[in-house]
């Protein structure tokens, strides 16, 4: 087999493999750790990227309207206050191509790109127990090797397409916004079907709208959406944030969720309903997630989550002008922000276009594509192109999609098979040496995701090097700290509201066959950053660490 020969790093290693480290993915977390490794700890870091360009989840979606729904100036590393000085962001939301722009220009101002092999899909990793060493095999099958091995995929990198009969059959185009192509997509005067109204879903649908003959949306689970009100930032509010730089850091980096601001200490129950509404209508002016914040009880107190989910869904009626319409729009299963609560630039006004349909999935499902279009129990939509918005297998998915094997050989996917296993979300027993970077187990998802991947990195970085000071070699979390772990993510999610929402992708519950048990840990990011920095202090209680 052909082996990548040894990077740039600290020369030739001294165990035997190809790398000190091997790194799979080339986002937000595989860069900044391999500055952390290689520029700082000295090591010899390979990182391997399937796409043709970094940026990983910026690189893939690409779909009309693709928007951060974290405010520029959270939505960055902060590791790097002279990267901080020199970046500028035109908008209160960026769009995806301006994120690639700034993970580009990250990968040319601290030189990486030497290190990451573009067009490089990893197909298996396995442990080679007597050596010490992951070997690594590329979809090409190259291989290389390194004592540690770390996924840095994202959360949401592995598209679900929907197994609906009959797609084959299809004479148009069909697209998932997941893996949007680089040219982009012509919708003028096209009859348009999506299927989907999740996030994705929320900023493409007006998008499309602008140009398509016609668009019908097919929804199967109506959804809360608040206005991001995005806007371009002005000279004063660039010139705010440059002098309040280390406290907007400190904010995000010792609250709950990552963001820039905090959760208002307050009850939704112990203010007048003249106060709460006065106070929601404020928040929906301002626009963005920060509308969860208004309160604290919000994703606590169902009786308190039923004010703010009771004011979104009139805000639905009161903007969609057909009542019919609107009334499926509200229908909403779930209490507010129990599933990813988006944002959006017009989504129910684009209802009131004659040129937009809803398709109401729940009166009458889907039955087939057919070479024509979709079919519902009800009736055949004519169309030009398909696109689905339909989300990923998210957490575990993207992991479980490369054969990743441990200690005797036993697969990931057979340690997962009733649902991720791991202690702190960075570990898995019968793995070593091998980290996982926002995977299940972790905040990910339910934080503003620079922030988890910053600490992520930053906690492997420094166990690496504590590990290579005091001669260590190998490192795995113990079953029994891993399965106390999992109840304690468990229990994190059952104290809150966010079980309750059974169709969630948190749950796995978009992909059928999928085990159904709550991924990411819901205790709050500054409590998990407490409890890593607590295990690291206790010489990584809950690890097995050997010479």
């Amino acid at each position: 087999m052909n082996h990548i020969a040894p990077g740039s790093g600290a020369g030739t290693p001294a165990h035997g493999g190809d790398f000190d480290a091997i790194v799979v993915g080339a986002g937000f977390s595989g860069m900044y750790l391999l500055h952390r490794l290689r520029d700082q700890l000295g090591l010899s870091v390979r990182v391997l990227e399937a796409a043709d360009g970094v940026g990983g989840t910026w690189h893939w979606n690409r779909y009309p309207g693709a928007r951060c729904d974290s405010e520029s100036h959270s939505y960055c590393y902060y590791f790097s206050k002279d990267l901080l000085e020199e970046w500028e962001w035109s908008e209160r939301y960026p769009t995806q191509p301006e994120i690639l722009r700034y993970l580009n220009h990250v990968a040319d101002r601290f030189d990486l790109r030497r290190d990451i092999a573009l067009n490089t899909r990893v197909g298996s990793a396995r442990f080679d127990e007597a050596a010490n060493l992951w070997q690594v095999t590329t979809a090409e099958g190259r291989t290389l090797s390194a004592p540690f091995l770390v996924t840095a995929v994202g959360c949401l990198s592995a598209a679900n397409v929907p197994k609906i009969p009959g797609l084959e059959d299809f004479a148009g185009q069909w697209y998932h916004t997941g893996e949007w192509p680089q040219e982009g997509v012509d919708f003028t005067g096209k009859r348009v079907g999506q299927i989907g109204t999740g996030s994705t879903g929320i900023q493409a649908v007006p998008v499309i709208a602008e140009t398509a003959g016609h668009l019908w949306v097919f929804q199967r689970t109506a959804n809360y959406s608040v206005p991001a009100h995005n806007a371009p930032l002005s000279p004063e509010t660039k010139r705010w944030i440059r002098e309040h730089r280390d406290e907007i850091h400190r904010v995000m980096t010792s609250n709950t969720n990552g963001h820039p601001f905090n959760i208002e200490d307050r009850s939704a129950l112990e203010v007048s309903e003249e106060e709460r509404q006065r106070l929601y209508e404020q928040a929906w002016a301002k626009g963005g997630l920060q509308f969860r914040a208004t309160f604290r009880d919000l994703l606590t107190d169902k009786t308190a989550n039923d004010t703010a989910s009771e004011f979104l869904r009139a805000k639905i009626r009161s903007i969609v002008k057909d009542p019919r319409t609107a009334t499926i729009l509200s229908n909403i299963d779930h209490p507010y922000a129990t599933k990813r609560p988006p944002i959006d630039s017009g989504y129910f006004e684009a209802f009131n276009r004659d040129n937009v349909t809803l398709v109401d999935l729940r009166a009458a499902p889907i039955e087939r594509i057919t070479p024509r279009g979709i079919k519902t129990k009800d009736a055949e939509y004519p169309l030009d192109i398909i696109v689905f918005a339909t989300g990923f297998d998210a957490l575990t998915g993207p992991l479980l999609r490369i054969d990743i094997r441990g200690r005797d050989g036993r697969s990931l996917r057979e340690a997962w098979e009733a649902g991720p296993v791991n202690y702190l979300g960075l570990q898995v027993p019968g793995f070593p040496n091998m980290f996982t970077m926002t995977g299940p187990g972790s905040p990910s998802v339910l934080c503003n995701m620079p922030v988890a991947i910053e600490q992520h990195a930053n906690w492997i970085a420094d166990c690496i090097t504590r590990m290579r000071a005091k001669g260590l070699k190998r490192i795995e979390a113990r079953p029994e700290a891993a399965e106390r772990w999992v109840r304690d993510v468990n229990a994190a999610a059952e104290s809150t509201l966010l079980p309750e929402a059974g169709s969630s992708w948190y749950l796995g519950a978009n992909v059928p066959g999928k085990p159904r048990v709550f991924m990411p840990y819901a205790g709050g990011m500054a409590h998990y950053r407490a409890i890593c920095d607590e295990v690291a202090r206790k010489d990584y209680e809950g690890f097995a660490v050997s010479a």
